[in-house]
């Protein structure tokens, strides 16, 4: 009788599981129907629709508060409405008139791609998931194949979900090349669960991250991480003003910069990416997340999300460059741990060859260096009115490409060249091919710069 009654329990609890399996796998395509027909009906858990409601509905890709969060705070309050006297015009995308471009892949396609999702193709493991390096067809010519980065989602959860349509939605119909091209997609209800799979063109020179850092054999010259800076801003500046409508990255960081086998770099994760604020509003409220370092303070501290956000988390990249330090070490000294606050003391003509990363061996400009500092102190402006522009940095920064590139041949690795000048004789250069201020030593500027104590501890 026992057994009987332990017969019909496993029954029950096996139908159960196969009525919610299937709530899940309706609810996952649903989900993706409605994405890839009216993106613009996903709203955030932390979101309330705004109010005029004859603007325009869309807002945002989708994300809230996840693993990678800057603050310990959620926001659920509604946007603020605080009409600019003066904005530009922004019109908002209908996805479901676009088309889109990508691929879509079938799970078995991928699993033979990666040849079983095997450890030796394994290249990281990062918050959304695993990826892996694989082989597919090249579209163009089937006799031909192409290598790929392919990304799984872990169990995250709806969180993660959100984050994989984000990626689609975003890379299905934005592409430049300064953004790293997401080639297909694979969402598919298999034996082991909902499988969602990215499928990225094959960046082999990894993160920027990993070069600055002493895991690298690569030292990055001095022109080469203009370069980067260069590619990166041209990147965020079409994000920001090349479209008719506006994303905000929201998770701008070195290691979100991948760089091709030519040393192009390009942004790359956009699972945190949202659109910009409505016309008639001046941002947009919602959760706080990013990576500790990188996000604005004003940001972090009220949840209110504009462009400048990654305007301020591109300065803290410069600095990146500069120096070769993240933005948060715990295993320096105390007074070394925070990147901004360690550079404070040096940002003069005298003392900031000493903040320099010294990998570079004394091998680069200390006027282009300098020039760079001072874009990133722009970047870092404590009001966010003040901070320039993408394109305005952009245009900075290829003031200093060119310059440089005129005295210095182009490597990506940083060895010693015939005739290169020491950073002491740059120095000494009285070059008036730029229009960047040099009057570096009085740093008044730094009084600009945002004075904030953390939600959180660093």
């Amino acid at each position: 009788m026992l057994h009987f009654f332990g017969q019909i329990k496993t029954s029950i609890a096996s139908i159960y599981y196969l009525f919610f399996s299937c709530i899940s796998v309706l609810h996952f395509c649903t989900t993706i129907t409605i994405c890839s027909l009216h993106p613009q009906l996903i709203i955030d858990k932390d979101e309330v629709p705004e109010t005029p409601t004859n603007l325009s509905t869309i807002r945002s890709f989708g994300s809230g508060s996840t693993d990678r969060t800057a603050s310990g705070s959620d926001s659920n309050s509604q946007t603020s409405l605080e009409p600019r006297t003066k904005f530009r015009k922004i019109r908002y995308p209908s996805f479901s008139k676009r088309s889109s471009i990508l691929r879509e892949f079938k799970f078995s396609e991928l699993k033979s791609a990666t040849k079983n999702f095997a450890i030796t193709s394994k290249l990281g493991e990062g918050g959304f998931g695993a990826v892996y390096t694989g082989t597919i067809k090249n579209p163009r010519d089937p006799t031909k194949e192409i290598n790929v980065a392919v990304k799984q989602l872990g169990k995250r959860g709806f969180q993660g979900h959100k984050e994989w349509v984000t990626e689609v939605n975003v890379l299905g119909i934005v592409q430049h090349p300064n953004l790293v091209k997401l080639v297909g997609y694979c969402a598919e209800d298999h034996e082991k669960g909902i499988q969602r799979l990215l499928v990225y063109e094959y960046m082999p020179n990894r993160c920027v991250e990993y070069h600055l850092s002493s895991r690298s054999g690569t030292i990055l010259s001095w022109l080469t991480r203009l370069k980067i800076a260069q590619d990166t801003a041209r990147g965020l500046a079409y994000l920001h003003e090349g479209m008719d409508f506006q994303i905000i990255f929201r998770d701008f960081k070195s290691s979100n910069i991948l760089v091709d086998d030519q040393w192009n770099a390009k942004l790359s994760d956009f699972g945190m990416a949202r659109l910009g604020p409505k016309e008639g509003y001046s941002h947009v409220t919602t959760a706080v997340v990013g990576t500790m370092g990188y996000s604005a303070p004003e940001y972090i501290q009220t949840g209110r999300l504009t462009s400048k956000n990654d305007v301020w988390s591109y300065g803290v990249f410069l600095y990146e460059l500069i120096t070769g330090r993240r933005p948060m070490d715990r295993n320096r000294p105390a007074g070394e741990q925070k990147l901004l606050e360690w550079v404070r003391p040096f940002l003069d003509d005298k003392n900031f060859p000493l903040i320099v990363d010294s990998r570079l061996d004394g091998k680069y400009s200390l006027r282009s260096a300098l020039k760079l500092s001072l874009i990133a102190n722009k970047c870092l402006s404590r009001d966010p009115k003040s901070r320039p522009k993408m394109s305005e940095v952009l245009e900075m920064i290829n003031q200093l490409v060119v310059v440089q590139s005129e005295s210095v041949p182009r490597s990506p690795v940083s060895v010693p060249y015939g005739g290169e000048k020491t950073f002491q004789d740059m120095g000494n250069n009285n070059s008036n091919t730029t229009s960047i201020d040099m009057k570096l030593g009085d740093s008044a500027w730094f009084s600009r710069i945002w004075t904030w104590k953390p939600l959180i501890s660093c």
